[in-house]
């Protein structure tokens, strides 16, 4: 099923606008016809990526590989009026992917 995409202006936290192509809601838009509408801020975001790095290198730290690499992406969203971030499918469309690396020596 296709969400409808939109354009919101995002607040980060230095106070500078970016915009963003979110998928909304199913069957329903912040604005209608999906252009921008009130200003998000990235803070929900950033903390559910801080969030799962730190779930991520709990166990990868306790493994105590040479080496280790992880990817995953994530989708950008509204929902209930705010813009959250969502844990995309391996196939599937992403609005950030994310790499984590860690070499032995790094913060052993």
């Amino acid at each position: 099923m296709n969400l409808p995409t939109q354009t919101v202006p995002v607040e980060l936290d230095d106070g500078s606008t970016i915009y963003v192509k979110v998928d909304g809601p199913p069957g329903r838009r912040d604005v209608a016809g999906g252009g921008l509408g009130e200003t998000k801020t990235f803070e929900r975001v950033t903390s559910s990526i801080e969030n799962i790095v730190k779930a991520i290198a709990k166990p990868v730290n306790a493994a105590k590989p040479t080496k280790a690499s992880v990817t995953f992406g994530l989708e950008l969203e509204v929902q209930q009026g705010a813009l959250i971030a969502a844990l995309a499918k391996g196939t599937g469309k992403t609005s950030v992917e994310i790499t984590l690396e860690w070499a032995k020596g790094d913060g052993d």
